[in-house]
């Protein structure tokens, strides 16, 4: 990856943008010169040069909120990184899981917010059952959850049979909703569901 570069065009300085690789979220835009890149495909850690700092700076060596590679792409001109990154913690230093967190013309992207709901969902797993509808649905078991997903199914199905629109957004909505606790009582997750959707289309 460095012979493609032309360190020369980018003033000795690679703008570097960082993606979670799950969920496809901006995480950060940095910089990286000859040495910073090198240290990260050494250690699959993101290592940004500061032009504050004048230095060397790996993502997280104070906060311990490291950004683990998973892959990267230079773009078509050679000029640009783009990173694919696993984020431990936040990533912005405000405590936000983005520095790009506040759209002024919309809320978060569709599949983002579907990501942030997942882990929500999982994290009320163990949590008291009074607490909330899912924390209480995990507390009735298996069993029951998988009644609701098989519940939700035929709903959706019946209200998109008589070509009710709305009725078929809000059961499928329910649907996910359900199918989502069901996998997460799994220890499973859309990764792994969407692995296997990868696999098949690759057949």
């Amino acid at each position: 990856m460095q012979q493609k570069i032309n360190w020369q065009k980018v003033g000795g300085l690679l703008p570097v943008i960082v993606q979670n690789a799950r969920t496809c979220e901006v995480l950060m835009l940095g910089y990286m010169n000859s040495e910073a890149l090198e240290k990260t495909l050494a250690e699959q850690r993101v290592t940004f040069y500061s032009r504050t700092k004048q230095r060397l700076w790996t993502k997280g060596e104070s906060s311990g909120h490291f950004l683990n590679v998973v892959d990267m792409s230079l773009d078509c001109d050679n000029d640009t990184l783009l990173i694919l990154a696993d984020p431990i913690g936040e990533t912005c230093h405000t405590g936000a899981e983005s520095c790009f967190h506040q759209f002024e013309k919309s809320s978060e992207p569709d599949w983002i917010f579907f990501s942030k709901l997942e882990r929500l969902i999982a994290s009320r797993k163990d949590a008291n059952p009074e607490s909330s509808y899912t924390a209480h649905l995990y507390s009735r078991g298996t069993k029951r959850i998988a009644q609701k997903v098989g519940e939700e199914g035929v709903e959706t199905a019946l209200a998109a049979t008589v070509k009710d629109r709305e009725e078929t957004i809000c059961e499928a909505a329910d649907l996910a909703y359900h199918l989502t606790v069901l996998l997460q009582d799994a220890d499973l997750s859309w990764a792994d569901v969407i692995a296997k959707l990868k696999e098949r289309h690759q057949k």
